[in-house]
């Protein structure tokens, strides 16, 4: 059996195989240096293995593309499998208050660790600089894989495997796709996913690295929209509220060409019905406040004072002195502060990829093609992809282990199917 990527699927999938039957040969196969490249940068370091959901109700609803058809995936492996996976394995982990699930060591090494210690218990051979160039199904039954790189040596020029788990990740460029077409599969067009949105010309430049715990961010014209914590940053606007409008959004906003208007609501908890009197009673309550120096609704001084020199209002303007005109304007960039959006910027180094196989020619019970007998998908390969938070993982173990499973049960049948053959 020839695994495909030495990312988290891959390396799920691998695993899972070749510990439900140790009698398999399994081949992990990596065209660069680098194995679990994702693993290693994901959380900033820390490494987000998953999400904290009770339910595969609760799990599906953080999946812009995927979430119907992973619910019974879900069932099978999902949260509390993931997380007795890795204890099974020595590694602790712990749920933040947001929900984000880390190891106790806040170290990705620590994840990346137990995975290539777990391959190398089952058995799983993990060869680097290695590719596969070409994939044939074989008459009768089987593949032939046209080998380059490193492990090319060791192997040979062809090499031949019962089956093939396909988990080289997403890719942006849609040719990249184009040697699974060839296999007969339809792609989802690919697009980015889970990015940050640059605004060069932004008001808020001076203000790189203030955050919001709660701000709700709006496309101007469209019906997305996202709330969460928000981050200025010196290209733009980041943060869990702008990344999942992107992952929601994705192929909206690639249409727009990433341009628009985001309208940011710094204080979602108010609508203009009730943030005008609030003000009205506010500035009567307190008339010999300066606007500037006083910042309301728990937002940081900086970007207080930034939204009332916006909103033309002095320094030293009290409450009391505030003009109507001034105090319209300070209440409609408190609620709808307009930025001009011109492109974007992958989120660190944690690129997502929304499109991929389509899922309807994929049978996500053993995660089998449906067109070819024998071929595998698992991870973002596949047209899934969730918001940030660890989703995207839980799905590359998820999606990786039940591949690695269905593989280990349809090798342990071909086996019995020949021994009995050859009983007879």
């Amino acid at each position: 059996m020839a695994v495909l990527g030495g990312g988290a699927a891959g390396f799920f999938g691998a695993i899972a195989c070749a510990e439900a039957n140790p009698h398999v040969r399994v081949l992990l196969l990596e065209k660069t240096g680098k194995l679990l490249s994702k693993v290693r940068v994901s959380g900033g370091g820390r490494c987000n293995v998953t999400h904290a959901c009770e339910t595969a109700a609760q799990l599906v609803a953080h999946y812009p593309r995927g979430s119907k058809q992973l619910k019974s995936a879900f069932q099978r492996f999902g949260v509390a499998d993931t997380i007795a996976w890795f204890a099974r394995r020595g590694v602790a982990l712990k749920t933040e208050a947001d929900g984000r699930i880390f190891p106790t060591t806040d170290s990705s090494e620590t994840i990346a660790r137990a995975l290539e210690e777990a391959a190398r218990r089952a058995g799983v051979q993990v060869l680097t600089n290695t590719s596969a160039d070409d994939i044939q199904p074989l008459p009768t039954g089987g593949f032939r894989l046209r080998m380059s790189g490193a492990g090319a040596a060791a192997l040979g020029p062809t090499l031949h495997a019962h089956q093939v788990l396909i988990a080289t990740g997403g890719n942006p460029k849609s040719a990249n796709y184009d040697w699974l077409r060839q296999l007969g599969h339809r792609i989802a067009e690919p697009v980015p996913s889970l990015f940050t949105f640059n605004v060069p010309e932004s008001p808020l430049q001076e203000l790189m690295g203030v955050s919001v715990p709660h701000a709700r961010v709006v496309l101007a014209g469209e019906k997305l929209q996202y709330e969460g914590p928000l981050l200025v940053t010196h290209w733009g606007v980041s943060g869990p509220a702008v990344l999942k409008l992107s992952a929601w959004g994705a192929r909206r906003l690639s249409e727009l060409g990433y341009v628009g208007t985001a309208l940011i609501n710094w204080i979602p908890a108010h609508t203009e019905e009730t943030l005008r009197p609030w003000l009205q009673q506010f500035r009567q309550e307190n008339g010999k406040k300066t606007v500037a120096s006083n910042p309301q609704f728990g937002l940081p001084q900086r970007l207080w004072r930034n939204l009332t020199e916006q909103a033309g209002i002095a320094p030293d303007t009290r409450w009391s002195d505030l003009p109507a005109k001034a105090q319209n304007r300070l209440l409609e960039l408190l609620l709808r502060s307009p930025l001009a959006v011109r492109g974007k910027t992958t989120y660190k180094e944690e690129f997502v990829t929304c499109g991929g196989v389509v899922l309807d020619e994929v049978d996500l019970k053993t995660m089998e093609s449906r067109r070819v007998p024998g071929l595998y998908f698992a991870g973002e390969v596949l047209d899934i992809d969730g918001i940030t938070g660890g989703f995207n993982f839980q799905a590359a173990w998820t999606t990786g282990f039940l591949a690695g499973q269905a593989m280990a049960a349809a090798h342990e049948k071909e086996d019995a199917i020949n021994f009995d053959a050859k009983v007879r």
